[in-house]
């Protein structure tokens, strides 16, 4: 076991890991918000001193007269170094120069060779060695740094700004859309090209992750507040000339590129709230963050239809100037607010700040040796062959992946849909049309109670019972009442959407619409992440992607498949048919989490990827 190191860490203040902060601390050379290693104060651990290794090992050979493991004692000192011993007992550092001389002074003892001493002082090259003297982690299981030893105030708030960067970027997908017509108009193009904009902005963030986008934050060097802010800043740029473009060519351009910059929350969302949440507690806040990506799309048209009904034929702009706002609002916030929650980033500084102090070259995390032994091949690998050989070859990805896909595609099939049912036929105006989306909204706030009360009673006691080892399969209980909700959606929403009947019952129907689709996502991911633990970015990746295509695609037809398979009426239901035709396709994957609750455990078996059942 490792020795428990002699050192703590002072608690941080709210502002210490956030942008700003460590800016300032930087140009100030620590002087200004240090870390506890930047302190004249600090205390340096003596195993983190240069030449620690050959002094520990001399003084091994000279008590033992033969060569025994480091991991016997990390705190045997012989008679040259009493002194040190004493200073570290009175929580004195002990210098690098008397470590030296102690080590010396062993050497000339021929107790040892000059070349099996100096072997030793070597970065750290075994990530299961914890007992490596020269391995940085945390200084105890109560290390304030460590983002699962936040306060749970602390882990709200960052939440809540995770949820906040969540809305801003995915609200642009759809908050345009009330503008489509007036963009068709300005530009002298059909309704179909005009709804290239939406559909460019979701392959965009599906494109993302394929690229590396999202991969950056795994590198410990960078980790995830980074590459937030950064994309953050591109999207709420590209919002400028988006919203003054002259040509429609260059609106669409524009539109897939604040997309892709727009990919990182909801690809890494959720492993920034699994930096801070144990098990038992990270599916409440998973929960909230889901909520977050399904309003953004569902509000959007509430502040574009406004936006567009006061400005006439510019309109279409003005629902791109509400986002440059959110966005440049969300970008400050993060800047002065969000604290770095990977434990590998903030781990690889901590190691950084004491190599600079103690002149230990040889320091090292297991971050940082875990990207050393990858290599260009298997980077490439994980980024853009994996994602899809998983996504078409194991049969539990293919299936959630489907299911979510579908789900997905249903959501922006809404917003070629409500014109329809709440402006055609309703006679609503801009506005109150995207108000109609409502229903979806009080839809996911059901779902997400239900969810809560779900993991209160059912999830947590066996995971607290079972000691943590508790089947993936566990997560599609709910998933399996919930894929029902769906037809039921549809075929409700397609046949009360009639000038005779109130428009509050079709916007009822809407609702189960998100009592479906919160727990599909929710428990579909949770399943994912639990089946492939070791290929998670891999899966995720393929599941952004095969979620967003398939999303991207239907709004495309949507008009024309309302249209068409409207022809021979009833007139007076005007999308009937169709949501009928999407209403049956759902009713064929409703089974998929059955299926998988009932097969999953023989699928896993069968797998290459797939976590044994044996094993949990």
């Amino acid at each position: 076991m490792r020795q428990q190191q002699h050192h703590t860490v002072d608690s941080l203040p709210w502002y210490q890991d956030t942008i700003w902060a460590r800016l300032v601390n930087k140009l100030s050379h620590g002087k200004r918000f240090p870390h506890p290693e930047q302190r004249v104060s600090f205390v340096l651990p003596e195993q983190y001193l240069p030449g620690y290794k050959s002094e520990l090992f001399s003084q091994q050979q000279i008590r033992q007269h033969e060569p025994i493991s480091l991991s016997t004692s990390l705190s045997i000192r012989g008679s040259s170094s009493d002194g040190n011993l004493e200073a570290s007992e009175k929580g004195q550092p002990t210098s690098p120069e008397n470590v030296s001389q102690n080590n010396a002074s062993a050497q000339k003892d021929g107790t040892g060779t000059i070349k099996e001493a100096n072997n030793l002082e070597a970065p750290p090259n075994d990530m299961n060695n914890e007992d490596d003297p020269y391995l940085v982690h945390w200084s105890g299981p109560g290390d304030p740094e460590n983002p699962l030893n936040w306060s749970p105030k602390r882990k709200i708030f960052v939440t809540g700004l995770l949820c906040l960067l969540t809305f801003s970027v995915y609200l642009g997908s759809a908050i345009y859309t009330p503008g489509i017509v007036l963009i068709a108009d300005y530009f002298g193009v059909g309704t179909v090209t005009a709804t290239l904009g939406l559909t460019l902005f979701v392959v965009g963030y599906g494109t993302g992750p394929m690229l590396g986008l999202t991969a950056a934050s795994e590198i410990p060097a960078i980790g995830r507040t980074l590459p937030y802010v950064v994309t953050l800043f591109f999207f709420f740029i590209l919002q400028i000339p988006t919203a003054l473009t002259s040509n429609i060519a260059g609106f669409m351009v524009l539109r897939f590129l604040t997309g892709l910059f727009g990919c990182p929350p909801l690809a890494t969302g959720g492993a920034s709230i699994g930096d801070m949440f144990e098990p038992t507690t990270r599916p409440f806040a998973m929960g909230a963050w889901g909520i977050s990506a399904i309003l953004g799309p569902v509000l959007g048209p509430v502040v574009g239809g406004f936006a567009a009904q006061h400005y006439g034929t510019q309109g279409f702009r003005w629902t791109i100037w509400p986002l440059l706002m959110l966005s440049g609002f969300t970008l400050i916030v993060l800047v002065v607010a969000l604290p770095e929650t990977s434990s590998s980033n903030i781990l690889f500084r901590r190691c950084k700040r004491l190599r600079k102090k103690t002149n230990n070259m040889h320091l090292r995390t297991k971050g940082e040796m875990m990207i050393a032994h990858l290599t260009g091949k298997e980077i490439a690998l994980m980024t853009f062959v994996r994602p899809f050989v998983l996504s078409f070859t194991e049969p539990i990805v293919l299936g959630i992946n489907l299911h979510i896909g579908l789900v997905y595609g249903i959501l922006y099939l809404w917003f070629e849909c409500f014109p329809i049912v709440f402006v055609e036929t309703y006679g609503f105006n801009l506005g109150e049309q995207g108000l109609a989306f409502s229903g979806i909204v009080v839809g996911a706030i059901l779902a997400y109670s239900a969810f809560c009360l779900w993991v209160k009673y059912s999830y947590i006691p066996l995971y607290i019972e079972n000691k943590g080892k508790v089947g993936p399969e566990k997560w599609l209980e709910p998933a399996v009442i919930a894929a029902w909700a769906i037809p039921i959606c549809m075929f409700g929403f397609g046949w009360t959407a009639n000038r005779s009947i109130h428009w509050i019952v079709p916007i009822i129907f809407s609702a189960f619409f998100a009592i479906g689709t919160f727990p599909l996502f929710q428990c579909g991911l949770a399943y994912l992440a639990d089946c492939y633990p070791d290929y998670l970015a891999s899966v995720f990746s393929g599941n952004d992607f095969f979620r967003s295509g398939i999303g991207a695609a239907l709004p495309l037809v949507g008009h024309a498949m309302f249209s068409n398979l409207q022809k021979n009426g009833p007139v007076q239901f005007p999308v009937a048919w169709g949501c009928f035709l999407i209403g049956c396709i759902s009713l064929v994957m409703a089974p998929i989490p059955l299926l998988l609750y009932r097969y999953g455990p023989r699928l896993r078996t069968w797998s290459s990827y797939a976590l044994d059942p044996a094993s949990k």
